[in-house]
Parts: structure tokens; sequence; C-alpha cells
């Protein structure tokens, strides 16, 4: 499974300060019920300002049939297996049973069968009985841990398996037992309400709604769904989803964070261990300086680093720009895709000391990366150092960059239900490392450079997210597309959304011109495209930023082009799979044009290079708005020094 699991920053006590940093006078507010003093003296004892309202208890059942139904097939041999999965929730199922069965009985039958206990607490609880789980769940207990062990340890098909529950049926780990072939037996003695008593929820409640709370715990799913039902009687629903998201906000562990994003609320902390000292401990740690960053991320957008429409600008009329608008230029301006890659020994040299997610998520080295290459080449535009396909990690999907293999995507969405597990993107603020790449290469960058901020179209989005990773034939999602055109849609609209978040923060973050990578749309025809595609990057492009130059750029279908430019870009990027001249007949001779030497023409020599580029500037003839370009991205067994000359000889041989 990958390191990085959605969006929430996971945090170790091993990799903290023995003394960690305290809240220095931070508001924080809890909904803890059972510990509720302990929490807020933690909270007191690191330099935090406790807010702490209880949000739920604890109600036994009244109609305690189905246990005790439960435990006479259980004494008589009728169960095979029994999953514990709260300590809490143990106990309880003893207290109900022992006035109705025989104890004893009930737990030697328990300690003859195979049993799962789901974390340090639910063996707790059974060892107070002198119980021994036959399997214990490994962190970070969840129910997909449950299936797991389970897959790992036992065979479960065929079987009747006891499932403990918790307060709340979840009819996830119920479907999965269910789909391994088991007969699931559900074992519930309490259900959660709300405390007698929700004046101290309610205070709680109109703090964050008035931004007057700085950290936020959470220390189980079910106060999240009790905090918001109470906001919602209060008619302060909005406003404290507000507050929740302007707060630093701390989960528990991965179920917790499950509940909150699915309400579409960000976890900007998770513990790893599933401990409240350790969650309140790294809150400590780590507030104010997300804190300052959330801040920052609201500044930027609401204080655009630049005007794009600003004349005095030094960037506004350089080749690029002008190029972008169709307006003469004295030279061809020329950029490249992929231009600071593996095929640069000073991007190797900085690669070879961290992953790429890591690398993506370092906003001075990707900086650094980039404004290191523009120098070296010469070229008339940079583009920021990142990747496509972060955007999704916040929207619920489990990213990981293998070596050897790419991206991968360990939980695709492959069913039309599976859609509405994609979050929506409702800030940018799990993609800070994005907009502060884009802050510190646009001031490092020589002021006459424009700045291109890039996205994934959403074709190429869901393609990774339906897939799971790389696609020869893109069968999953053709399936998808065809079968369920509901599902499609919300998802495609899904996405149209956070991409054009996306994009408008990177451009209020410092970025001149922005490009959609379509870069999978090739597997389609025209008529597919137009269907399925066409009005999604459409609606992409009339909410850009006024005045922001777009770049739509796709391979794969030259027949593409033309509906390429009925998407509204302002440039349509072109590969080498058709002539410039072609292209630009296609698009149109009123729209800019990007492209389009062949990636491995730069494998040759200068010469051949030289004559490469002479022919796609002759098929331009120097008509206004030619930005020149590869067909694709640069590979990396490219010499530098062919690169260099290329951006030299465009330079060169199109002077007029």
């Amino acid at each position: 499974m990958p390191t990085f699991r959605y969006t929430r920053v996971w945090v170790s006590m091993s990799k903290m300060s023995e003394r960690p940093k305290d809240f220095r006078g931070l508001r924080v507010a809890a909904f803890e019920s059972r510990r509720a003093e302990e929490i807020s003296r933690l909270i007191a004892r690191l330099g935090g300002l406790p807010q702490v309202s209880p949000s739920m208890r604890e109600v036994p059942l009244e109609d305690t049939r189905p246990v005790i139904d439960f435990a006479n097939q259980l004494i008589t041999g009728q169960v095979d297996i029994v999953i514990v999965m709260t300590g809490v929730g143990f106990r309880h199922l003893l207290r109900v049973l022992e006035r109705h069965v025989d104890r004893e009985r009930f737990l030697e039958a328990l300690s003859d069968i195979t049993t799962i206990a789901r974390g340090p607490k639910a063996m707790a609880a059974m060892n107070e009985v002198g119980l021994k789980p036959t399997h214990r769940v490994p962190e970070p207990n969840t129910w997909r841990e449950v299936l797991n062990t389970a897959d790992r340890e036992i065979s479960i098909a065929n079987q009747t398996v006891g499932l403990q529950e918790y307060g709340k049926t979840n009819p996830s780990l119920i479907a999965g037992l269910e789909a391994r072939g088991a007969r699931v037996i559900g074992v519930k003695v309490y259900r959660w309400d709300l405390p007698l008593d929700c004046d101290p929820l309610k205070k709680n409640l109109e703090a964050l709604s008035e931004k007057r709370v700085d950290v936020v715990l959470f220390t189980s799913a079910n106060q999240v769904t009790n905090v918001l039902q109470v906001a919602d009687s209060m008619g302060i629903l909005s406003a404290v989803q507000k507050g929740i998201r302007a707060a630093v906000t701390a989960s528990i562990g991965p179920t917790t964070t499950e509940m909150l994003q699915s309400f579409h609320l960000p976890v900007d902390i998770e513990s790893d261990q599933g401990k409240m000292g350790q969650l309140v401990a790294a809150s400590a740690e780590r507030a104010e300086s997300l804190l300052a960053r959330k801040k920052q991320i609201r500044e930027t957008i609401s204080s655009p680093v630049s005007d794009v429409a600003d004349p005095s600008a030094p960037w506004y009329d350089s080749p690029f720009m002008k190029a972008c608008r169709c307006e003469p230029t004295g030279v061809t301006p020329v950029w490249l895709m992929r231009q600071a890659g593996r095929y640069l020994p000073e991007y190797r040299a900085v690669r070879n000391k961290t992953t790429f997610l890591e690398l993506c998520k370092n906003p001075a080295l990707c900086a650094e990366v980039m404004v290191t290459t523009v120098k070296r080449l010469g070229v008339d535009a940079a583009i920021i150092f990142s990747d496509l396909l972060p955007i999704l990690e916040p929207m619920g999907l489990e990213l990981e960059y293998a070596a050897g293999e790419g991206p991968i995507i360990h939980n695709p969405l492959r069913e039309g239900g599976d859609v509405d597990r994609l979050l929506e993107l409702e800030s940018v603020d799990a993609l800070h490392f994005v907009t502060e790449t884009v802050r510190l290469t646009r001031s490092e960058l020589p002021a006459n450079i424009p700045l291109i901020g890039f996205a994934g179209a959403p074709f190429t989005l869901a393609s990774y997210a339906i897939e799971g990773g790389s696609s020869r034939n893109h069968l999953n999602t053709k399936t998808l597309m065809y079968r369920d055109e509901g599902a499609w849609r919300a998802l495609m609209e899904r996405l149209t959304r956070a991409v054009t978040l996306y994009l408008n923060a990177q451009i209020s973050a410092g970025a001149q011109c922005v490009q959609l990578f379509d870069s999978w749309a090739g597997c389609l025809g025209p008529e597919d495209y137009r269907r399925y595609v066409l009005p999604y990057v459409q609606q992409i492009i009339s909410d850009v930023t006024a005045g922001v130059p777009v770049i739509s750029f796709s391979t794969g279908n030259p027949a593409l082009l033309p509906l390429l430019a009925e998407g509204g870009s302002s440039v349509v990027g072109a590969d080498w799979r058709v002539g410039l001249d072609e292209a630009w007949r296609m698009i149109g001779h009123d729209r800019a044009i990007q492209g389009n030497l062949e990636p491995a023409a730069l494998l040759t020599d200068r010469q051949e290079i030289g004559q490469r580029v002479q022919a796609i500037l002759d098929q331009a003839q120097n008509r206004r708005g030619h930005i020149f370009n590869l067909g694709h991205g640069v590979l990396q067994q490219t010499p530098v020094d062919n690169v260099v000359a290329l951006v030299d000889l465009v330079h060169t041989l199109s002077q007029r």
C-alpha cells in the first residue's frame, strides 16, 4: 500500500522532536465524550485553550433479542468466526448477555472458534475475560485491515461470521465479508445518540461558525455526523463547515478521516497510532505552521501576484505571450514539454535524493529545478515542475509512484457506484505545495519569462482514476463511459470543478498561462470526444480567469484537433502525427498553435534537427501565433546539448 493516503499529514511521534512545540495559546475545539476531561488537560498542558464539548453518548438498545439469539447460535456451534470491533462494544455485549445466557458457556464457546480483534482496545477487552484472539488486525485498524487480515489468515467462504458492531453499521465491511462468501450476523448492542445536554456543543459550534477556533480535533467518526447534525439543526451548517476548513483539522485515524472527507471536509493531520494523546501532541507540533500556510493560500488567491492583463508587466510583451494572443513577434518563441526532466544531470542529482512524489511536494526544489532549466536552455517560457495526478489525492484516491511502474492508484473507480467515493475538491489547501511552487518559481524566474501552470484534463484524470494507472486500451474507462452515462457525467463534472479551481489558484499564485493536458484523449474517436469530453473542457476554459491564455493539448489522434479548437482555448497543441500546416488549417488560422517536432528527432544530430526545425517553420509561414514545441515531452535519452541546440536553432532560423 502507498505511503501517502488521501491528503492528510501523517505524523509519527518518532518524527517529532523530544519536546514538541505547544499550541502557543491557540483555541482548540474537541468533541470527545467519555474522555472529555483527559483531552482538555492534554490540550491545556501543551499550551492550548481547550474548548471541549461532548458530542455523543452510547445508548443501549432496548431490543436485546437479536443479541441473545446470536449467543445461543454461538453456544450451539452455529457460528464459525467472531470479529470483535471495539472494546466498549464487547463489554456491552457481555453485560447484556449475562442476564440471559450462561456467561461461562458463551466465553468457552467463543474460545473454541476463530476470533479477530480489531486493534488493541478490542484485544484488551477480550483479555479481561481470559480470551486471547486468534488474530489481531494491524494498524491503522480500519475495516480494510479487517478484510485484509481475513484474506491473509483464514478462509471465510461459506462460514458464519458474527460481527460485533459499534454504534453504527459498517455496510462496506459487511459487503466485503459477504463478497468473500460469508454469512454475516450483525451483533449490535448500543447506538450513538446526542448528549443529554447539547448546550456546550452548541456553544462550540457557534465559535466555529464565527471562526473563533484555530484547531479542531475529531477522535471518532461518529463525532463528525453528530456535530454536523446539530449544526444543521441550528441553521449554521454552512458556517460551521467553513470554520472547520479555515481551522487546522486533526483526525484520530483513517475511519474518522474518511467520514470527514465524505462531508467534503479537509484533514490536515492524522494520527498514525490512533491514540488521543499522540493526536493532541501532533496537532500542537504542526498547528501553527499549518495555520500560517492556510492564511498564505487565502491571501494568494484573494490577492493575485500579478494582473494578467497588465501591459506594463515585464512578461506581457514577451514573444511567448504575444504569440498566445496571435500578435506579431520578432522571433518564434519556444518552450518544451518536460523541459525539466530525467535527461538533465541537474534534475537527476535532485531526483536521486528523494522520491518523485516527495519532489513534487517540495516547492523549493521544484522551483530550483525549473529555474535552473530555463537558464540553461534559454527557452521563452517556464512551466511549473509538478505532475498531473496529485490533484486526485485530496479527492480520496490513494496515489503512489512505484519505481519502474509509474503512477498507481490503489483504490480505482471501476463501477458507477464508485464515483460517489470521489470527493469534491472544496479548496486548494491540500495542494498548497503546488500554489507555493508557482509562487516561488515566479519570484525566482527572470521577470520577462512567462510562467505556465497546468492540470490534467478531466478525461485523462478520469482514466487514471478508473484504470488505476497507465493503460493501453482504456477498457475500464470506456466500459464505464458507455454503460453508465449518468455516473460518467457525475465524475466528469466533479473533475471539471476541481480542475477549474486548481488552475485559477495557480493563476492567482503567479502563472501567466495555463495548459490542459489531455494526454489520453487520443484513444477516442471524434464523436465520442464530442459527446463525453468536449462539454467539460469547454466549461473549464470558460471559467478560467479572464485574460489568461489556455493551451489545450492532446496527443495520439490528429482528428481531434478541430474539437480541441472548439473547446475555446487560445492555443491548440499538435503532436508530430500531423504536419503543422495541416494542423493549423484544421483549427483555423485565427487561433495560435503549439508544436510540433517529433521528440525522437532530438536523438539525432544537429544537422538533422536543423532540417526538421526549418521544415516546421516553413509550414508556419511566419504566421502570427506559432509557439514552437515538441509533439510531446523530451525523452529521457535525449542529449542535453541537442536540446540547447534546438532552442538556438528555432531562435536563429525564425528571426524576422
